[in-house]
């Protein structure tokens, strides 16, 4: 282990004659060093290698493509974090999806998975989950470069988190990442993922904006309406039955009239909805995630979603119950490629903002996510492998008002 050595001495003449030019003829007599004191004091330098990371996966109808490229760069992802001296650090991995339920129909019944860690396959064939509900890693401690897991050891890291990953696509539309982050974090069926000395990083990927709503007020916003005029909002106060009321009742532009259709950011950006009678305030999760670890130097947060603008609602039509066509709204994607399209990531754009220096975002609308998923590993890198020394360093003269003099020196050996 590296150490760092703190030297502390009275410096003295050195050894030797000082020749006198104005007494050429005065002998001078040798001095030996006399230091008043030194001491010398080795402290081990304590390296914090452990990081949780929990993947929040969209797992709605539109992320066939982006789970199939998410697992198919994994790979690359554990290599940089491989690349970290000292070698892979001792992880545990979760996957959690978007989906906790809510009523509006077949795939948002019930609590969908409720914040648990998925273990088990869902697409992948032929390949086992982990014993626990998350994949661990970890060094044995016996300097033999082995390491304690708990999958297969016919399977690789990389390959478990393909086979528990690919979530597959019948997931409620209604995504709540952050509010699954939250459960997945708070619910004991996932004791143990969690280790208080470790870092946490948070990695979302979804397609939508952030929908999460209260688990006691919000489901109602999930209701199914019997409207006949979609774009009224005294006679159908919540619109189509789809994902635009996450961004009426989420987001707030100006002026504020959501299902006016049209360029919502011409004169300002939109701003999330601090307000909302179903959906708490983004700053209520960043809040939670910031004190969750009772040290907010510990949290990491990245997201692969949707850009943030343009946003732009426009018109369009779906099919009543009695099969006549009504108008309504949708919002217009922010991005498109082949993979698919994305909706405009407002509030989770403004959440990754609460997180300025611990933080990275990436479009998911790239076809290949392999360069968002390096970022992300080269963040976790930076944080991981360059840790700062922690700790009280005592002033010297102990006046705080002209700052902190160190009475120490320190090397690194």
């Amino acid at each position: 282990m590296r150490s760092f050595h703190l030297l502390a001495a009275v410096v003295a003449i050195s050894a030797g004659l000082i020749a006198n030019a104005g007494c050429p003829s005065r002998e001078v007599s040798r001095v030996d060093p006399a230091p008043a004191k030194e001491q010398q004091k080795s402290l081990p330098a304590q390296v914090n290698r452990n990081i949780d990371i929990l993947f929040v996966i969209d797992d709605s109808g539109s992320m066939e493509e982006e789970q199939n490229s998410l697992v198919a760069n994994f790979s690359n992802f554990i290599n940089v974090l491989s690349n970290i001296e000292g070698g892979l650090p001792d992880v545990h991995i979760g996957v959690v999806s978007t989906n906790l339920g809510g009523n509006a129909d077949n795939q948002c019944s019930g609590t969908g998975d409720a914040g648990n860690l998925i273990n088990t396959p869902r697409e992948a064939v032929g390949c086992t989950g982990p014993s626990d509900r998350w994949i661990e890693s970890i060094d044995d401690g016996n300097m033999t470069g082995t390491r304690v897991t708990n999958f297969d050891a016919s399977q690789t890291l990389t390959e478990t988190f393909e086979c528990i990953a690919e979530l597959g696509t019948n997931g409620c539309g209604f995504e709540q990442p952050l509010e699954s982050m939250k459960r997945a974090l708070t619910n004991q069926a996932n004791a143990g993922f969690i280790r208080d000395n470790a870092f946490l990083a948070v990695i979302f990927i979804t397609d939508e904006d952030d929908c999460s709503v209260d688990p006691i007020n919000g489901p109602a916003m999930f209701a199914n309406q019997a409207c006949t005029n979609y774009l009224d909002p005294s006679s159908c106060p919540l619109g189509a039955l789809s994902s635009f009321r996450c961004f009426e009742f989420g987001v707030q532009c100006n002026p504020d009239n959501p299902r006016s259709v049209g360029d919502k950011e011409v004169t300002e950006p939109c701003l999330t909805r601090e307000n909302s009678q179903f959906m708490p305030g983004i700053k209520d999760y960043a809040d939670f995630l910031r004190g969750f670890k009772g040290n907010p130097g510990l949290v990491i947060t990245a997201g692969i979603i949707g850009p943030p603008s343009p946003v732009v609602v426009e018109p369009t039509t779906i099919q009543g119950g009695g099969g006549q066509t009504i108008d309504t709204v949708r919002l217009a994607p922010s991005c498109v490629s082949g993979a698919g399209e994305a909706a405009p990531g407002v509030r989770l754009s403004t959440f990754f903002n609460e997180f300025p220096t611990r933080s990275t975002v990436t479009t998911i609308c790239n076809e290949d996510l392999s360069d968002a998923l390096l970022q992300i590993a080269d963040l976790l890198a930076r944080v991981i492998g360059s840790p700062c020394m922690e700790g009280d360093i005592r002033d010297r003269d102990g006046d705080s008002s002209n700052g902190v003099q160190p009475d120490c020196a320190v090397y690194d050996v």
